[in-house]
C-alpha cells in the first residue's frame, strides 16, 4: 500500500508540469492565477513538495480537470467516471464522452487560444459553452457564445471555433452525421 500511495504522489508533478506547459503558462503566469507561490508550483512540478489538497485543488481548477486526473486516482471499473482526455495541441484538451461510431459523437474540449482557420467537412455540429466565452465563425458571420448559450450549423459552411480571447474556453462538443439536426421536443 505505501509503494502504491509513493508512485501515485510521485506521478503528480510530471502530470502538473505537462498541464502547465500543454496549456502554455510559465510558473508566474500559474502562480498569478492560483496564488500559489512560484517557488511552491516549482517543488511540486518536481516532486521536491509534497502535494496537498489545498494546493491541487486550485491547480485542478485552473486547468479545468478533475482532481482525480492529477492524482491517477485508481479506476472504478466505471468508464464513464474515467474518461480518457486526448490532448489536442497547446492547451487543448479533448474527452470523448460517447463512442457510437456513425451516430452523433460527444465530447467535453477545453479549448486554448489559437489563430482562426475555416474548415468545411461533411457533418453537422451543436456546440454548448460551459465556461469562459467562445468565437465562431460561420462563412461572413462571426459570434460570441457565453456559458449557457448553443450554437448549430452544418459543417459544408465555413467555419471554426475557438477562445474568444486569451482564456480557455469549455464546450459540450456534438458532432453527427451529414443531415442530422437536433429535433426539439417541448410539451406540457
Amino acid at each position: 500500500m505505501e509503494v502504491e500511495l509513493s508512485e501515485i504522489l510521485d506521478g503528480i508533478g510530471p502530470r502538473l508540469r505537462e498541464l502547465r506547459r500543454d496549456r502554455g503558462l510559465t510558473l508566474e503566469a500559474l502562480a498569478d492565477r492560483t496564488g500559489i507561490s512560484v517557488s511552491t508550483l516549482s517543488r511540486l512540478e518536481s516532486g521536491r513538495r509534497r502535494p496537498t489538497l489545498d494546493l491541487l485543488i486550485p491547480l485542478a481548477r485552473i486547468h479545468r480537470v478533475a482532481l482525480d486526473q492529477l492524482v491517477a486516482a485508481p479506476v472504478t471499473g466505471d468508464p464513464r467516471v474515467h474518461l480518457k482526455p486526448r490532448s489536442r495541441g497547446r492547451g487543448s484538451v479533448l474527452v470523448p464522452l460517447t463512442q457510437y461510431p456513425g451516430r452523433v459523437q460527444v465530447f467535453k474540449q477545453v479549448l486554448a487560444h489559437r489563430e482562426p482557420k475555416l474548415v468545411t467537412h461533411r457533418g453537422y455540429e451543436w456546440l454548448y459553452v460551459l465556461a469562459g466565452e467562445l468565437r465562431l465563425i460561420l462563412g461572413e458571420r462571426e459570434s460570441t457564445l457565453r456559458p449557457g448559450e448553443v450554437a448549430e450549423f452544418d459543417t459544408t459552411e465555413p467555419h471554426w471555433f475557438g477562445p474568444a480571447g486569451t482564456d480557455a474556453v469549455e464546450i459540450l462538443h456534438m458532432f453527427g452525421p451529414h443531415g442530422d439536426q437536433a429535433v426539439v421536443r417541448t410539451g406540457p
